[in-house]
């Protein structure tokens, strides 16, 4: 069974469910933003779902509901914001606009995040800075659920990695994928529907391929690509850590202490000006740009996202979305009974 939400009613839905919990104005609308877009676009497992679990890990008293992000200019090209405890969703947003103006001053700059919780897709994130006219790429590590290639331990978290690059016209190319061979979050869904995994998505405690979701969760996912996906988690470890100066996926478990909270730790985003590395010739470099994405869909073959833009298509002209009733009701019941009936 399904539930049917307007846009609008979603976006309330999202705010009201974190403000009751305890997040402030400026968080909850920061979260509910990356949500709605999610759910906007019919990623499931990183839309309205996700407010299940940013309630729990404020309840495990791990994340803080008001903390107001710190910016401090650390270089020509380097911003950090640390998040002092929060999720990361607001500290991008004040990040964001100094990165922008740094990249487009010296040609690259980074915004390194310090000391958040992260549960959100990437793709928002880089989306946002593409629509500025930059090129973007943003990283981050999660808690250790992923065994490297050839292991059976977790050790590398699902570790998105995003990239975006604008086009004179329409949305931007942009993919956002997990190293991991899913989401935690799709994992996730299939155990609250009964429904078995893939094959190749994950192990169970004794390191035996499972096509059990539980089994998975409770013993570690696989890399995509066997080495490949495995080389480029433990890059993304690096980059978004050390690097940085925050977790790597074993310690933001470690830190964790069997909460079951969101993962804690930073994340790394690169932002590109085009112009300043192409030059006085960047328009006929952005026409060589377009000519390879004419060669993909000419002979078609989609372009990352593809799917996601029409489904977003689709939701702004019908101005709904679905989301499973038992989603519904759990989100329902998230609200303070005292509060009037829910409209949604």
């Amino acid at each position: 069974m399904t539930h049917s939400l307007t846009l609008d009613a979603a976006w309330d839905l999202s705010v009201r469910v974190l403000e009751t919990a305890g997040f402030s104005p400026a968080h909850a609308a920061a979260i509910s933003r990356t949500i709605w877009a999610g759910q906007r676009d019919e990623c499931h497992s990183h839309g309205l779902y996700r407010l299940l679990v940013c309630t729990h890990t404020l309840k495990t008293g791990k994340v803080s509901p008001d903390a107001e992000p710190v910016v401090s200019d650390a270089g020509p090209g380097l911003v950090r914001v640390d998040a002092k405890g929060a999720y990361s969703l607001l500290a991008y947003e004040t990040g964001r606009p100094v990165l922008i103006a740094k990249a487009k001053t010296v040609g690259l700059a980074a915004l390194a995040i310090n000391h958040c919780y992260h549960f959100s897709a990437l793709w928002p994130e880089v989306e946002a800075i593409a629509e500025a006219g930059l090129v973007a790429m943003a990283m981050t590590p999660s808690h250790a659920w992923v065994a490297p290639h050839g292991g059976t331990k977790g050790v590398f978290g699902t570790n998105p990695l995003a990239f975006a690059w604008p086009r004179p016209e329409g949305n931007p190319f942009v993919f956002d994928f997990a190293t991991s061979a899913a989401a935690r979050g799709e994992i996730e869904l299939h155990r609250r529907a009964g429904k078995p995994i893939p094959e190749g998505w994950g192990l169970d405690r004794n390191g035996n391929p499972t096509t059990e979701a539980e089994a998975a969760m409770q013993g570690a996912m696989l890399t995509f690509g066997g080495h490949k996906g495995s080389a480029l988690s433990a890059m993304i470890e690096l980059m978004a850590g050390p690097l940085i100066g925050d977790f790597l996926s074993l310690e933001s478990m470690a830190f964790d202490g069997d909460t079951g909270a969101t993962p804690y730790h930073g994340e790394l985003i690169l932002a590109f000006d085009p112009k300043v590395f192409m030059g006085p010739d960047h328009v006929v470099h952005s026409a060589r740009a377009e000519a390879l994405f004419d060669a993909i869909l000419g002979q078609g073959a989609r372009l990352p996202s593809q799917r996601r833009y029409e489904a977003r298509a689709r939701s702004l002209a019908s101005g709904r979305v679905t989301i499973p009733r038992k989603l519904y009701d759990d989100l329902i019941a998230l609200l303070d009974p005292a509060s009037p009936s829910s409209p949604f």
